[in-house]
């Protein structure tokens, strides 16, 4: 059941996402900047507020590592839930593929002209730690923990992506951006998706560590669900 769920909210995640970048750029006076990334702050907000009590609802390779950097995760579920949240964001994108004839590659997360690489790497390690951070620290407050999470992380996913999707799309998910390159076959950025969100993790856990101190009982039951 952990694993449908991760996966099911990785597809929609990525189907939202992905899709509202892609119909922004085919039809720019359809949708605009603030629809484009209010759009998976939604999908985020829903799929938790579905899917957390049975899953945690990550929907993010990043946030699985999070959580176990945080020692509020078992090591044991980490490939399994980042294995399904890949497989439900690539069959996200194929879907994309078939719907908007190829053009799949409209919705893969990049850093837009003039900003660089370095700059787009950045970009990720400091939006995915605010995500992470965001993430975690609801988890470990009993006040707010699992469905009543759903608000501050699907806001902070919608702010990231309004105030600084120029520089890498603001991304913070290594599934999300996969997905559609591994449907388009274009690995241009891979690296940089696939390591900055990682590297914001790490941050954010130890972050944690240092606000929060050791990890709640709160915080294992919001990382893992409650499913079997």
């Amino acid at each position: 059941m952990r694993l449908g769920a991760e996966l099911l909210g990785t597809f929609i995640l990525t189907f939202v996402a992905a899709g509202a970048d892609i119909v922004d750029q085919l039809y720019p006076q359809g949708i605009g900047h603030v629809a484009r990334y209010v759009a998976p702050g939604i999908a985020v907000m829903a799929m938790i507020w579905a899917l957390s009590g049975v899953s945690g609802a990550h929907i993010n390779p990043a946030i699985s590592i999070a959580f176990f950097f945080r020692r509020a995760f078992s090591g044991a579920l980490v490939a399994p839930y980042i294995a399904v949240q890949l497989a439900g964001a690539t069959i996200a994108a194929l879907l994309l593929r078939i719907v908007f004839a190829g053009d799949i590659a409209l919705g893969i997360t990049k850093p837009l002209q003039p900003f660089t690489e370095a700059q787009a790497f950045a970009s990720e390690v400091l939006l995915t730690t605010i995500l992470a951070f965001t993430i975690l620290g609801t988890a470990d407050q009993k006040a707010v923990v699992g469905k009543n999470s759903a608000i501050a992380v699907g806001g902070v996913v919608a702010m990231c992506g309004l105030a600084f999707s120029p520089l890498s799309g603001a991304s913070m998910n290594p599934a999300r951006t996969l997905g559609p390159m591994i449907a388009s076959l274009d690995f241009t950025h891979a690296l940089t998706y696939i390591f900055a969100p990682l590297i914001g993790a790490g941050i954010a856990a130890g972050l944690c560590r240092l606000i929060y101190g050791a990890p709640k009982q709160e915080s294992r039951e919001s990382a893992q669900g409650h499913a079997a």
